[in-house]
């Protein structure tokens, strides 16, 4: 479980009692929460030189882009979809975009929204570059440095063996011609999940060893996301010779697109348990927020959530697995332990819900999906957006 209190600390000075009357689930992002990230993010791009863009696919909140805009030069997108809404909801800042591989019925459009756009392979860049150069666009391509700093989250890893995402340097020496070669405007690497800048520090000497003949040659290094840039235990200093040493290396300008740390531990999942009961010796906690359907990545990376007043399960008197509601036996947030019993009706708040919740929660089991709630930084609490039946009925048919 991550730490108990750097995901809370945005409610440590208010009255709990005032969340009672909240219908659950519901998301609540905290906007105080947001600016303290912005801030730590500009920091490091006044310091740098760098540039740091909002990678949508984390968050993509867009009531909220007015707090982190000042703080950001722009945002990130995985597609067409991403690349409009970054367009519409930051229209003065720079949109940039990477997939895996793109449509030709979609390219167009996508090129009316992107500034950047980062290709995946050699082939795509020979099939959409000169289109995407002569609307003036800037030109670049993922690389796969083969350097894989990843501990225990597999899925997660672009540099893993077999890997679709990047050019390798034997790719690149077997399907890279001159001509393609000077469509490039930059490179791209993406190999980080929820890391500290150590790992960056290996990646960049690994993509130094495979690509550092070609980077002089390149405007601008994007080193992608996976920077818990804002963590509490994040070594800055380092991020930052890292940046230095690209910039003066290489004379290139550097782009960094976290997601995560935009918005970490700034939302919680505020939900109330439904139904107690026991099954031999494990004691059960029914909910009425559902890990499969509201926090997907519960399920998908693994992990468990940071639960407020809750500790590991053992460390206090009582050991509780929670749960969902649907059908799904697998459908289980975790085993957290507590001072005292869970009660029917009592509120629980998750942490850290700001991050891979409202932008991959899905209505499997029609389950309904929760609002989204703004916690103001004065206390109170601003509705953005309600759900109901409709919102899952629209999916899946044309009535």
């Amino acid at each position: 479980m991550k730490d108990c209190r750097a995901p809370f600390k945005g409610l440590m000075n208010l009255k709990l009692d005032s969340f009672n009357s909240l219908k659950t689930p519901c998301y609540v992002l905290d906007e105080k929460q947001l600016k303290k990230n912005g801030e730590i993010l500009k920091g490091v791009q006044d310091r740098t030189g760098c540039k740091i863009l909002l990678a949508q696919k984390a968050f993509s909140n867009y009531d909220m882009y007015p707090v982190l805009e000042p703080y950001l030069a722009g945002s990130e997108a995985s597609g067409l979809f991403e690349a409009r809404l970054g367009k519409e909801e930051m229209p003065n800042k720079e949109v940039h975009v990477f997939c895996g591989a793109y449509r030709e019925d979609e390219m167009d459009e996508l090129l009316k929204y992107a500034d950047h756009i980062v290709f995946n392979s050699p082939y795509q860049i020979k099939k959409f570059g000169k289109k995407a150069k002569q609307a003036g666009k800037s030109i670049g391509l993922r690389i796969n440095p083969e350097c894989s700093t990843q501990d225990g989250h597999e899925i997660y890893d672009p540099c893993a063996p077999g890997s679709r995402l990047g050019t390798t340097r034997e790719q690149w020496n077997q399907m890279m011609d001159e001509e393609t070669i000077s469509l490039l405007d930059g490179l791209h690497f993406h190999t980080l999940c929820e890391q500290n800048s150590d790992a960056l520090q290996t990646t960049l000497e690994a993509v130094e060893k495979k690509f550092g003949d070609v980077l002089p040659k390149m405007k601008w290094l994007n080193m992608g996301g996976g920077h818990h840039i804002t963590r509490e235990d994040y070594d800055i200093d380092c991020l930052e010779k890292c940046i230095k040493k690209a910039i003066d290396m290489w004379q290139v300008e550097v782009y960094l697109e976290p997601g995560e740390a935009c918005a970490l531990n700034a939302g919680y999942l505020f939900t109330r348990v439904l139904d107690v009961l026991k099954n031999g010796n494990t004691s059960l906690a029914i909910l009425d927020m559902s890990a499969a359907c509201h926090t997907p990545d519960v399920i998908e990376m693994p992990y468990k959530p940071p639960l407020y007043n809750a500790a590991e399960e053992n460390e206090k008197a009582y050991t509780i697995r929670l749960g969902g509601p649907t059908c799904l036996a697998g459908d289980v947030i975790g085993d957290y332990s507590f001072d005292q019993e869970l009660e029917r009706n009592q509120l629980l708040i998750f942490g850290d819900m700001a991050i891979y919740s409202t932008c991959k929660n899905n209505t499997f089991n029609g389950m309904p999906l929760p609002s989204i709630l703004c916690l103001k930084e004065d206390g109170s609490i601003e509705t953005l957006k309600e759900f109901d039946y409709s919102n899952f009925k629209c999916r899946l048919g044309s009535k």
